[in-house]
């Protein structure tokens, strides 16, 4: 890992850097901001610099021992803390009983997306969160001596996760800091830690980066065309993670979108028998494809209810569902677009909850026409 993999926050990267070269690093520091942004990933290089023993340009050498262990996240004056659940009642949870899952998720997710945590995690279903039992975990092993370095570091993912107990043990522990020991806290949401505690932290915001600045890394570090990348860049609205997904996803887009434009045409042409073979085909999906599916389809009535304000900026369409909805977007209005997002959130949740797939994408697709009949008639008056 370098600084350089995050482009985008290099006067970050810098602050960081200088803080560790001049020995100066604050006892606790927030990296807070928008999900997505690389934060984590910037707190886990900036822990490697800080451990590696001969770094290089302002950048972790990568092959030293200290180096090594960072990259196989086994390093071990390096500790993670981040949200768990109670598999039951008398479960004292940790961090530590979920590690293989952690560095499953840090391999997978560089980019950390919390709201793929509790799926990897296997919570889903149950709150997840960081115990009283944590901050307990954390003081053992804050007063024990660094082993192999000079500091001991505590990397502290979504501590606005804390519960009030925990929260204020960890007030405790910054209050009174051991002198070997770092406490970087990165939260996609700072505003809803104690202000104590931000009162006790270094803050540094990292801001999302540009349309320009995605699609710029897009094309340069993972090869993809321009114009791709600028679709994905849009679409993202500065989450690097998003702008990946979108990248990575693209033929399942290409399908979702092929298929919504079939749905459309045949729900407005009041072609049942043809709406009858798109349900099966959306009923064959795994339920989770479907749910994405049904997810697109809600997004793209959306941005065609907004292609109608004629302001090209506020819509985020690839030229192909562009071309579609310069002649569909004026049957999505006023009228029918509060109908459209219910059914379709309706249908969501019904799969979700294991519906039968076929009755309830046939009842959607009917329920289709009537609807978009209405915002026809709302257009031609």
């Amino acid at each position: 890992m370098k600084f350089s993999d995050i482009p985008w926050h290099k006067s970050i990267a810098d602050s960081l850097r200088h803080l560790a070269d001049s020995g100066r690093i604050p006892h606790a520091i927030l990296l807070g901001g928008p999900s997505g942004t690389g934060k984590m990933l910037m707190a886990r290089i900036f822990a490697q610099y800080v451990h590696c023993r001969s770094p290089r340009d302002g950048e972790p050498c990568g092959v030293c021992p200290d180096c090594r262990q960072h990259q196989s996240f086994n390093h071990p004056d390096t500790h993670f803390i981040y949200p768990v659940y109670k598999k039951d009642s008398n479960h004292q949870a940790v961090a530590a009983d979920y590690i293989a899952q952690w560095k499953d998720f840090l391999r997978a997710h560089p980019y950390m997306e919390p709201e793929l945590w509790p799926s990897a995690l296997g919570s889903e279903g149950k709150q997840v969160m960081i115990y009283t039992f944590e901050s307990e975990a954390i003081l053992r092993k804050a007063s024990v001596t660094a082993f192999s370095s000079e500091k001991k570091i505590f990397l502290i993912w979504q501590p606005e996760k804390m519960n009030a107990e925990a929260a204020n043990k960890l007030l405790k522990i910054l209050e009174e800091p051991f002198a070997d020991t770092i406490f970087i806290l990165v939260s996609d949401a700072p505003e809803e830690l104690l202000p104590t505690i931000r009162s006790r932290v270094s803050s540094i915001f990292m801001p999302p980066p540009s349309t320009d600045t995605i699609a710029d890394w897009l094309v340069s570090s993972h090869g993809v065309d321009p114009e791709q990348a600028e679709y994905a860049a849009r679409m993202a609205e500065g989450n690097v993670a998003k702008a990946l997904d979108f990248e990575g996803q693209r033929g399942e887009k290409d399908e979702f979108g092929e298929l919504f434009r079939d749905m459309m045409r045949r729900a407005w042409q009041r072609d049942v028998a043809a709406l009858k073979e798109i349900s099966e085909k959306i009923a064959e999906m795994k339920r989770e494809k479907s749910i994405r599916f049904l997810a697109y389809c809600s997004r793209m009535l959306r941005e065609n209810f907004v292609y109608n304000f004629g302001e090209p900026s506020l819509v985020r369409l690839s030229p192909d569902e562009e071309a579609f909805s310069s002649r569909f977007a004026r049957f999505v209005n006023i009228v029918n677009i509060g109908g459209l997002e219910r059914e379709f959130s309706k249908a969501t949740a019904d799969i979700a909850r294991n519906a039968n797939g076929k009755i309830v994408a046939l009842d959607l697709l009917l329920r289709l026409m009537t609807l978009l009949r209405q915002g026809a008639a709302a257009y031609v008056s």
